[in-house]
């Protein structure tokens, strides 16, 4: 009984934190390049994107994924908690992919500005950045 209660209570204060910080700059959005249709993806399709597993978007465009660095606090809190997976087991799964010949890994930047810089000038370009950090030159998609 003292477990449901603590579960409860963790889980009430979760929900707390994310209604909290939905109008904070401090959320996460996945940008892309304008050159780019879609105004949604699903999640499926996001994941699948970030592990270089899909390579094209549903109208056949190429797509260009730009990423921070794994120490980087946003790239982690993308991995975590949009894709899932911690940022050592994306690595794991780009390495994989580069070294037996199947793929390649996805573009690194070094900071936030860089990432709008690099999707911003290329067609099919996809990455993420803080809602504070956005230009016009980037548009937001939203993940279903």
């Amino acid at each position: 009984m003292r477990h449901l209660l603590i579960v409860c209570l963790c889980l009430a204060t979760s929900l707390l934190f994310t209604v909290k910080s939905r109008g904070d700059d401090s959320v996460m959005v996945l940008i892309a390049n304008p050159s780019v249709i879609q105004t949604s993806l699903s999640l499926e399709t996001v994941r699948a994107i970030f592990a270089m597993r899909q390579r094209t978007l549903s109208d056949g465009q190429a797509v260009h994924v730009f990423v921070l660095p794994d120490g980087d606090p946003l790239h982690e809190a993308f991995a975590k908690k949009i894709l899932g997976v911690y940022p050592h087991q994306l690595r794991l799964a780009w390495d994989r992919a580069v070294f037996s010949g199947t793929g390649q890994a996805p573009n690194e930047v070094a900071t936030a500005s860089a990432m709008l810089k690099a999707v911003a000038s290329t067609p099919g370009g996809i990455g993420y950045v803080y809602r504070s950090e956005l230009t016009n030159q980037v548009r937001v998609l939203d993940i279903e």
